[in-house]
């Protein structure tokens, strides 16, 4: 009897469950409330993977063994509630994917901010060290999909806290936290010990075999190191003191005290700003407990290219700056953003507001934006917050028209950023879409 398991979400994550599982001998069906867009109904077409769209079949959902719930279908929806009330255990694609990995090695990260680069720098740590290994998670492909269509020695993957909520088995060899800040509250009943404990998940299954990287400058990582019992060995990386274990920065300088001990000067480091320092400690210490050597992890380090989305450079238009920070769906996101602005700011702001609070970033406000422009259906809560502290809030509905109101209101000298702080899903599909219009309008002007 092949094990019977429904998939709840046919996006990203779940095509890429349903095409694992079908390839290890599950009975799959893939069962998706909204609809399936074209090219992953294609995929499931071609594969002859069962599906429906639209709405749920409860009466076969409710007779399987066990469900992979899509990280984007919150646990209150009806759908899930009734999976729970039946015992159907339900999983993430990260649990699936982990039972099938056989012996590669995963390096997971997860945190409020920094994560995708941090992610992307290990990734190119390991590839410019000669690693066989795949970049995955909420960058790139799904992992699942990876293991059935190219498997991989190493994963290197972004994860998600929806991702971690709903794991059993799941181990990464080596996890690494990058930090810990208000997100995502709307998901965990606006208590933010939910959310904390769904990023410490990630340690829960490690053993005294694996490692833990984590920022012992962030402070509500720091207290909840002794709620949590961590097996593996810990590698913090710290600015603010010296580090036995792990690495530090001090006078300009990241010393890296794992293995291959190594100094570097900060000011070879590719990426610029503070918390960019504490990504590329964390990816060089991953790099090394990998085993790469420090002549590669340098290298990997002072060669590489930002993200797109992500503080990205578009054009400078008659001395004005543009730069596509769209991936900063959250308010701290936005505060590092700011804090590496070394010009006067015109702010493109908004989106679906995830139970943000606009307090963390006024002071920066108010020291760097001369004018917010939002970008959102509702942008009430915006104006509550800047108004006064900023000389001018504009209202906007597209990507177009916010970029035409940023140019008119900053001048030779002046950087125009996006940077929400909020989800896209209001006027855009996702944040790469947000970008993407940004980056056309850019052009436009």
């Amino acid at each position: 009897m092949s094990k019977k398991i429904v998939i709840l979400g046919a996006g990203e994550s779940g095509v890429g469950a349903a095409l694992l599982c079908k390839q290890q001998g599950y009975d799959v069906f893939v069962s998706d409330g909204g609809k399936i867009q074209p090219h992953f109904e294609k995929e499931l077409l071609d594969n002859q993977i069962e599906f429906e769209q639209g709405s749920h079949d409860y009466t076969r959902m409710l007779d399987a063994s066990e469900v992979m719930k899509s990280p984007g279908i919150p646990h209150k929806t009806e759908i899930v509630k009734k999976i729970v009330q039946q015992g159907i255990q339900i999983i993430s694609e990260m649990e699936l994917a982990y039972r099938h990995k056989g012996n590669s090695k995963i390096i997971g990260i997860t945190g409020s901010n920094g994560k995708t680069t941090t992610t992307s720098l290990i990734y190119q740590i390991c590839k410019k060290g000669g690693m066989d290994c795949a970049l995955v998670g909420n960058i790139g492909n799904s992992i699942a999909r990876q293991m059935a269509i190219d498997p991989k020695p190493l994963y290197v993957v972004e994860i998600s806290s929806f991702q971690l909520d709903d794991i059993i088995s799941f181990r990464p060899d080596v996890a690494v936290l990058t930090n810990i800040t208000e997100d995502h509250l709307d998901r965990y009943d606006y208590d933010f010990n939910k959310y904390i404990r769904s990023k410490f998940n990630i340690t829960k299954n490690q053993t005294a075999l694996d490692f833990f990287i984590y920022n012992a400058d962030d402070p509500v990582t720091a207290a909840q190191l002794t709620h949590y019992p961590i097996h593996s060995k810990t590698l913090p990386i710290s600015m603010q003191r010296e580090m036995p274990k792990g690495a530090h920065i001090k006078d300009g300088k990241m010393t890296l005290s794992h293995g291959d001990s190594f100094s570097m000067s900060i000011f070879d480091f590719a990426l610029k700003g503070k918390h960019n320092q504490y990504n590329s400690m964390a990816a060089a210490v991953a790099g090394s407990v990998i085993g790469i050597r420090k002549e590669k992890i340098r290298d990997a380090v002072a060669s590489f290219e930002s993200l797109e989305h992500r503080m990205e450079m578009v054009a400078t238009v008659r001395g004005i700056d543009f730069i596509n920070d769209s991936k900063a769906t959250n308010v701290n996101s936005t505060w590092f953003a700011l804090e590496s602005m070394e010009k006067p700011v015109t702010l493109i702001l908004g989106g679906v507001d995830k139970g943000n609070d606009y307090e963390l970033i006024k002071d920066m406000v108010a020291e760097k934006v001369k004018a917010i422009v939002c970008m959102g259906v509702d942008n009430s809560k915006i104006h509550a917050a800047f108004v006064g502290v900023v000389g001018k809030i504009i209202d906007t509905a597209t990507a177009e028209d916010a970029v035409k109101r940023a140019y008119e209101v900053s001048q030779k000298g002046d950087v125009v950023l996006l940077s929400p702080a909020c989800a896209s899903f209001d006027l855009f599909k996702n944040y790469e879409d947000r970008g993407q219009q940004f980056k056309k309008a850019v052009k436009e002007l």
